[in-house]
């Protein structure tokens, strides 16, 4: 089974499909960090921004993003989407140089794809004293839990479980969820927050399709086996579908 850094490098291969298939972000997680940061912010830096669904609610908010990914394909596609004044550098957490530091450093759906070792050292580093981390992530599912089983056995022989695991191995029962645990755990960060937002989304059958492809579980199958998959699943659903989001952001200030 591949590891993390591979699964990690192959989302350019579908970055314009990542773009028309990933729902974005709703603006009140924004809101939240600043709502938390209590004071204005000026500059942020943004790890693992794919093709730019969250750094269009901070960007569009007079903030100052420079946006990171190791994948220059889909730095190419978020590009297409964000103003110009947005800074783009190619490049993983673990390449980043802390030659300047930030009022706000965030995350969404990507701080578990880092290396663990040396995380919270290398984001407090890119932190001006006082300054606000966010992570952004959280279960996706069927709102339906009729269609969400069929899915499940309709994809069973091709792919286990199309999530990631608890990157430190927290129960889903705990009331802190990860990153914040290790954000507790690491001694960098104060004010330790958790907070969720939900989100509800429509889908056509395709769409969904058209998400799962984007999906790194379905990704490092074979091709073959990919459209198998899905040509599998396509027969289980219904015309639309709608999907719950609980987006939950983690909130910490650098010590």
């Amino acid at each position: 089974m591949p590891g993390m850094t591979e699964r990690a490098l192959i989302f350019g291969s579908v970055a314009q499909a990542y773009e028309r298939f990933r729902p974005g972000y709703p603006a009140e997680l924004a809101e939240k960090v600043l709502d938390y940061a209590g004071a204005p912010v000026a500059d942020a830096l943004e790890i693992g921004a794919g093709t730019g669904k969250m750094t269009r609610l901070f960007a569009g908010r007079g903030i100052a993003v420079t946006a990171t990914d190791p994948d220059p394909a889909m730095l190419a596609e978020l590009r297409e989407h964000v103003p110009a004044e947005v800074v783009t550098r190619q490049g993983a957490l673990e390449d980043l140089r802390p030659d300047r530091q930030y009022g706000l450093v965030y995350s969404a759906s990507a701080l578990h794809w880092t290396d663990p070792a040396g995380r919270w050292p290398r984001i407090a580093a890119l932190l001006a004293p006082g300054g606000v981390f966010a992570s952004f992530g959280g279960p996706v599912r069927l709102a339906d839990p009729v269609v969400r089983k069929a899915i499940d056995e309709a994809r069973a022989e091709f792919v286990e479980s199309a999530g990631v695991p608890s990157p430190d191995g927290t129960p889903p029962e705990n009331e802190l969820q990860w990153p914040g645990t290790e954000l507790e755990r690491s001694g960098l960060f104060a004010d330790v927050r958790q907070v969720v937002v939900q989100q509800r989304v429509t889908l056509s059958a395709d769409d969904l399709i058209g998400l799962f492809s984007t999906v790194s579980a379905y990704l490092m199958l074979p091709i073959s086996v990919r459209e198998q998959a899905f040509q599998r699943i396509r027969k289980v659903l219904p015309d639309t579908v709608e999907l719950v989001s609980d987006h939950t952001a983690h909130l910490a200030r650098r010590r």
